[in-house]
């Protein structure tokens, strides 16, 4: 069984961050160990607002400290970091990356440098967004920006596929292994449909998914692309094997959300499909 260390907020109510990850690694076959970076009655997108805190200064460091005091750190695969409540945080995620490899080298680190959404502008003060391209960009075995997201790491303008390509080959030349861009939006072949590309050292690989007309759309769905991706991933599949099966996960739950007319992810009744995912949909390289 593998073990992930997922630092990244969590929700009282709904999902997003560690509320929307935890459960589908679980459900297929991760042993889940989650830090919260805050703490949020609900996710930032409704209305009425919300209520909570940003977890304390340390307090990452005095959790990764208690773990590695009882020797789980050996035993730890994966670190994946999400949402940051503060840039003070990001060192704390890098302290947890470099200790989880201290006491086992074969530790990857999965980045999914949340930044904001490509329609809704950033949601994060400067100071993380400096982060994620200052220094964590530089530990990250795996990243996973959407294309906002991809701008920002880059220092790229993005406008058409063939850019994206580039930008994720410049990604690769600074030394990550597998650049996951989340969403496409504005750089997509159509319209018509969600895409995503996978950039490794083999190639660039496009996939698809249908669009759901929803009325507000669901939060934390790359949350839920990141992890579902790092679990295939650990479980041995290829990336492009790993790509089209989260693909068709995400679709599944989103189908499911869709179909049950709500806003927050329904990842119970979707819970089959994380483990046995249909794949009807195949990536197809660029």
């Amino acid at each position: 069984m593998k073990s992930i260390l997922s630092i990244q907020s969590h929700v009282v109510f709904g999902c997003a961050g560690n509320s929307a990850v935890v459960f589908p690694m679980r459900r297929m076959g991760m042993e889940v160990w989650p830090i919260n970076t805050v703490q949020f009655s609900n996710h930032t997108q409704y209305q009425q607002g919300w209520q909570g805190m940003v977890m304390p200064v340390d307090h990452i460091k005095e959790l990764v400290n208690g773990l590695a005091d009882i020797d789980s750190l050996a035993h730890c695969d994966a670190v994946l970091s999400g949402y940051l409540g503060s840039a003070a945080q990001g060192d704390e995620v890098l302290y947890a990356v470099q200790q989880a490899k201290k006491h086992n080298p074969k530790a990857v680190y999965f980045c999914d440098p949340v930044m904001g959404h490509p329609e809704k502008g950033c949601i994060v003060v400067p100071e993380v967004m400096d982060f994620f391209k200052d220094a964590a960009l530089h530990q990250a075995d795996i990243i996973a920006p959407n294309l906002l997201e991809l701008e920002t790491l880059t220092d790229m303008v993005v406008t058409d596929i063939n850019q994206v390509m580039l930008a994720c080959s410049k990604l690769l030349k600074q030394g990550v292994k597998i650049v996951l861009v989340k969403h496409l939006s504005k750089a997509a072949l159509s319209t018509d449909n969600f895409e995503m590309l996978l950039a490794t050292a083999e190639g660039y690989f496009h996939i698809s998914r249908p669009l759901y007309n929803f009325s507000r759309s669901p939060v934390g769905v790359g949350d839920l692309i990141s992890a579902v991706m790092l679990a295939n991933l650990l479980t041995g599949k290829s990336p492009v094997r790993a790509f089209e099966l989260t693909n068709a996960a995400v679709d599944a739950v989103l189908q499911e959300t869709y179909k049950q007319g709500e806003y927050e992810l329904q990842l119970i009744a979707s819970q089959q499909d994380f483990a046995q995912p249909l794949v009807r949909i195949a990536a197809t390289k660029l």
